[in-house]
């Protein structure tokens, strides 16, 4: 009876492994961050005039955001809390911030490279990214980030306080709400949100 009971306990301990083990793999690894789909591409012009594509970040995490130098409403937040970022992951060559202007009429790539010097950017894979306002303004649609022209708000342009999050493999990743469903983007404007981005930039480069 002892050898049955011996060899019934063992077989439970096997199945809990085989289900349990991937799972906690799975959270070391950054798994249980959700794919949303691939980045859409893109190919615009950066601050010190190169040209620089999704490709560029190929192998990387960084994270996507929309802006306008002259902004002066929430961009300056935008701003502050993307340098802390920059700032907590300085010097990690697998990490990248990508900045596009929604209005590169004004923001020519020696108006980028003044801005980021008045920011204080120091990263290498942070680019500041300007070319065809329509090109832009379809890149943002496809990523479903809000930016357009309004005569009517100060700075003559609008758009959203979100971060888009990209893993290694050019994938939108988020982390789940409360409620288990995914958040898509995260506040750009808030601490809450600030700081839930880090903690999974984290985890994406541990994969």
């Amino acid at each position: 009876m002892k050898s049955k009971s011996y060899i019934g306990i063992s077989f439970i301990i096997l199945i809990f492994g085989i289900y349990a083990v991937p799972r906690i793999i799975d959270k070391l690894n950054g798994n249980d961050l959700v794919v949303i789909e691939s980045a859409p591409k893109f190919a615009l012009t950066d601050q010190n005039h190169k040209m620089i594509s999704n490709a560029t970040y190929k192998g990387k995490v960084y994270v996507l955001e929309f802006f306008f130098s002259t902004c002066p409403s929430i961009c300056p937040i935008m701003n502050r809390n993307m340098i802390g970022i920059q700032n907590e992951f300085f010097g990690n060559p697998n990490f990248g911030i990508a900045s596009i202007t929604i209005n590169p009429e004004n923001d020519t790539p020696e108006v980028l490279a003044a801005h980021a010097k008045k920011l204080g950017v120091t990263g290498i894979n942070w680019h500041f990214l300007t070319g065809d306002k329509k090109y832009i303004y379809d890149i943002a649609s496809k990523f479903k980030i809000f930016a357009g022209e309004n005569s009517k708000v100060e700075g003559g342009f609008e758009h959203s306080g979100l971060f888009a999050l990209i893993d290694k493999k050019g994938n939108i990743r988020c982390r789940k709400d409360e409620k288990g469903n995914p958040i898509m983007y995260y506040d750009g404007l808030e601490k809450k949100g600030v700081n839930a981005i880090k903690e999974d930039i984290k985890l994406l480069l541990e994969e």
